[in-house]
């Protein structure tokens, strides 16, 4: 399946809206600026390889239900960590409820949930809600996991 599905995001140095596709190689920028842009994106069953396990980036997967009241904190939590990390990382939102073989998949038992992916793999899974600086401290310090050591 070749995505040319687009999702809108205002660029947070110079307001300036900009159209960028839910999958791609490589990490967005602005088109006036040229400053990296935040990846929010939503997926489910039928796109999340495409969008998700394909990422060149880092992807950090919020699993949430419409109905769950620390989903809706946690949300623009997440949000503010994509923005901190624009470049670094994809924020990909799945929906438990309408996309229930990616909650089997990752055995999802209580939401929200939300996962660490290297290239389709989980290397960081964390359940419950939490604020943006907690979050933006799990993501990077799991990222860092991943990254070879120097000189070791």
């Amino acid at each position: 399946m070749n995505s040319t599905r687009t999702t809108t995001v205002t660029c947070p140095n110079c307001g300036r809206g900009n159209r960028i596709p839910v999958a791609a190689e490589g990490r967005p920028r602005c088109g006036h600026c040229k400053q990296p842009l935040p990846w929010v994106v939503d997926a489910g069953d039928d796109d999340f390889a495409e969008v998700a396990d394909n990422a060149t980036v880092p992807v950090i997967v919020d699993l949430w239900a419409t109905w769950c009241g620390p989903c809706r904190m946690v949300s623009p939590a997440l949000e503010q960590v994509a923005r901190d990390l624009a470049g670094r990382i994809k924020l990909v939102k799945v929906d438990v409820d309408m996309n229930p073989q990616l909650s089997r998949r990752f055995e999802v038992q209580a939401v929200p949930t939300l996962l660490v992916l290297d290239k389709g793999e989980t290397v960081g899974r964390q359940a419950g809600a939490a604020p943006a600086h907690v979050l933006r401290a799990w993501v990077e310090q799991t990222m860092a996991g991943r990254q070879p050591t120097v000189g070791g």
